[in-house]
């Protein structure tokens, strides 16, 4: 008998001829995760990933957090490997591990057989019928109960014999990178945290553009920032954070145009700025926090606008249809939620007006950004002076 955790994964399974090179990405994160804990091994076995270690020292304490985070990985599985797939070994093997987690109250339960080996002399109603029964008479507190049971007990009969009982959800999707770039615009807020994630988890990899504002935002919101980044790499990997200087350009821009529309002229610098950032970085899109009509900037009318600002580089945003509960209830998933939540105010909340406007016209909109001056000129300079931080 090996412990062992199996990892299982999803719609990678329904891929075509490419399945294996999203596969192998798959093995390689989980591989870098692991190797600075353990010796372990890590292989595909027939529709889901097999994780050993080579000492026989499994410490799920450690391996299971590194790797159930990982997207593209729905669930894992702590599980016991057996080379031995005689009935009486698959019986006292169930037993010990139905004893070793679940002794500490009463629970009901049911035995179910996944049998890829056909030439296995009983079938799977059979197994489990045998192996239900003797851990029934040999166990104080458990009843069986085939429709809702507490306790599902899998025995798998493939090339070895796996037994399990435990699946810890993952959150599925695609391995990161097996899907192009993309460079997000992160606030300090609840949303783009959020989307960020959830472009990651349909395999894009990440680089994020953050706007800083001295003295009009303070440190602390531009710690906030960087704390949601370091939070986002358990999930997404390496993170690129580029810290923008952007207190020259907001300035002019507050002092050139009407104030109910230099929410929508503030954005489109930050998208120029970011789409710049996002050719160097070899991103194939851009990436936005927006939910339709949760604030003024997120009319449909406002994202034309300032959508208009981007020359070359489509722009994403997955929160489109979500409302706020929705997009909260995954920050705090995530763990992003109760950093979000800091009062530490990003440069687009400082600088708001007391009434923007909310189905502002493209035409109009461009043609006062094309006299505010020096515009291109302080763009520029914002991106001659980033600081970039690697999480």
């Amino acid at each position: 008998m090996q412990n062992v955790l199996l990892a299982k994964y999803g719609e990678i399974a329904l891929r075509g001829k490419n399945r294996h090179l999203i596969e192998n990405a798959l093995l390689k994160t989980i591989s870098k995760n692991l190797e600075k804990i353990g010796n372990y091994y890590v292989s595909k076995e027939q529709g889901r990933i097999l994780i050993e270690n080579k000492d026989n020292n499994f410490e799920y304490d450690k391996v299971i957090p590194l790797v159930v985070n990982i997207l593209g990985i729905t669930a894992v599985c702590p599980a016991i490997k057996l080379d031995d797939s005689n009935i009486e070994n698959i019986r006292k093997n169930a037993l010990l591990h139905i004893k070793e987690h679940w002794s500490d109250k009463d629970y009901t339960f049911k035995v179910e057989t996944k049998r890829s080996d056909k030439n296995y002399p009983m079938d799977s109603r059979e197994i489990s019928s045998d192996v239900g029964g003797y851990i029934l008479d040999n166990t104080d507190n458990l009843t069986v109960n085939v429709r809702e049971p507490d306790i599902t007990l899998m025995v798998e009969i493939r090339n070895y014999v796996y037994v399990y009982s435990k699946l810890i959800k993952g959150f599925g999707g695609l391995p990161i990178g097996t899907s192009g770039k993309a460079t997000v615009l992160l606030s300090g807020g609840i949303d783009s945290p959020v989307a960020a994630f959830m472009m990651a988890k349909r395999g894009v990899s990440i680089e994020a553009v953050y706007f800083h504002s001295p003295p009009y935002t303070s440190d602390r919101a531009k710690q906030k920032v960087i704390d949601l980044a370091e939070q986002l790499s358990k999930f997404t990997g390496e993170i690129k954070l580029h810290i923008v200087p952007f207190t020259e350009t907001q300035l002019k821009i507050y002092e050139s145009v009407p104030p109910e529309k230099m929410t929508i002229l503030l954005k489109r610098a930050m998208f120029k700025v970011a789409e710049k950032i996002a050719l160097n970085n070899g991103s194939q899109g851009l990436v936005t926090g927006d939910s339709i009509g949760q604030v003024a900037s997120q009319t449909m009318q406002a994202i034309e606008a300032i959508n208009s600002a981007v020359e070359s580089l489509p722009v994403f945003r997955p929160l489109c249809s979500m409302d706020k509960q929705e997009i909260i209830d995954i920050a705090r998933k995530l763990g992003t939620f109760d950093i979000s939540i800091r009062p530490y105010e990003d440069c687009c909340t400082i600088f708001v007006a007391k009434h923007p406007e909310t189905k502002p016209k493209r035409s109009i909109i461009e043609n006062i950004e094309k006299n505010i001056e020096n515009l291109d000129i302080l763009i520029n300079k914002c991106i001659e002076n980033i600081e970039t931080i690697i999480f």
